[in-house]
């Protein structure tokens, strides 16, 4: 016979599972949310156009596979990579780029800089 010490860590350790099974099936509604938004995004339009010019503010700095440092900024969300920026470029600051080409899926840009806004 199971003693009730051993019935309620069993209890216990399989509600615990069974917690846990229904979380990693469910997901979190952020990571849903996030998941939705994403295939929002890569379904719409980009925002801008090849050739365009667009400012945006530098949010923050990437490392190209190649070495070269790219700014990173959004126009309506859209995530634009900045290429040949000046060594003193600074998070926060506005730039005009020019838009040059869309990654495959059109998910993100890359463009060029063109001068400080």
């Amino acid at each position: 016979m199971l003693s009730a010490t051993s019935l309620v860590i069993g209890t216990i350790t399989t509600v615990l599972f069974g917690a846990w099974i229904l979380r990693r099936l469910r997901g979190s509604s952020e990571k849903r949310e996030s998941w939705e938004r994403h295939t929002d995004a890569q379904q719409r339009a980009p925002p801008v156009e090849l050739g365009e010019r667009q400012t945006v503010v530098v949010d923050d700095f990437s490392e190209h596979h190649s070495g070269e440092r790219h700014a990173v900024g959004k126009v309506e969300g859209f995530v634009v990579f900045v290429e040949d920026i000046p060594t003193d470029l600074r998070e926060g600051e506005v730039i005009d780029v020019e838009i040059r080409s869309f990654n495959r899926g059109h998910t993100s840009a890359s463009g060029v800089f063109l001068e400080y806004a």
